[in-house]
């Protein structure tokens, strides 16, 4: 039972499993005293229910709203937070959190709602805590193919393409019967200008970035 509500706050909340274990393991303690003089557990079954809308209501008259745009005391929150895990030490550090909730949030009727889906943590081996960053972007996890290319790039427009960027096999078997060098030629320079209009099309629209679900030629 103590497991089960540990989870079900750290599912809901993402903190507090500790406190519920103590009001948890606290409340039963009460319980088996009033079992032992007799109350049957349905009764403090319904003053424990009468108890919890009690505290309800006086947490919501001492709580105090906070803004979405009061990143001070939202980053305060974080921190605290912060302070019974691990990452204690680093809790100021890693607070700007606040700022990539911020930034996913959606507004819907005059109330901001967040979809952490939308919020990637990347994990990277070596360095420290203190090396997390904050990016508001997309970071591409690949190798960089040729030296040339640029590992950053602001205000990109990016072009994301659905077909192959590369010469599409045929779907059934096909033999080219080639007898001369100038046919040879010939063939490979067809190939060269059809990868040549592709890569004209993506140039014409300026795109610098390009991110395509299928191959790319080399």
């Amino acid at each position: 039972m103590m497991v089960e509500a540990s989870k079900s706050i750290d599912n809901e909340v993402g903190d507090g499993t500790t406190s519920s274990v103590v009001v948890a393991g606290s409340l039963l303690e009460k319980a088996e005293e009033l079992i032992d003089r007799g109350v049957h557990p349905t009764i403090i079954v319904d003053g424990y229910k009468k108890c919890s809308l009690k505290a309800n209501d006086i947490l919501r008259s001492i709580a105090t709203k906070v803004r979405p745009d009061d990143t001070d005391i939202l980053t305060k929150i974080a921190e605290t937070s912060m302070f019974s895990k691990m990452v204690s030490a680093n809790s100021e550090h890693l607070s700007n959190v606040v700022g990539a909730i911020l930034a996913a949030a959606d507004r819907i009727e005059d109330k901001l709602r967040v979809d952490i889906d939308n919020i990637k943590v990347e994990k990277k081996a070596g360095g420290s805590i203190n090396d997390t960053s904050l990016i508001g972007g997309v970071i591409l996890d690949k190798e960089v193919v040729h030296g040339g290319m640029p590992k950053r790039i602001e205000d990109a427009k990016i072009a994301l393409i659905n077909s192959p960027l590369e010469i599409e096999k045929t779907e059934f078997d096909a033999k080219i019967n080639i007898s001369s060098p100038d046919q040879m030629k010939s063939f490979l320079e067809e190939e060269n200008n059809i990868l040549k209009r592709m890569v004209d099309k993506i140039v014409s629209r300026r795109a610098n970035v390009v991110i395509c679900q299928k191959g790319i030629d080399d």
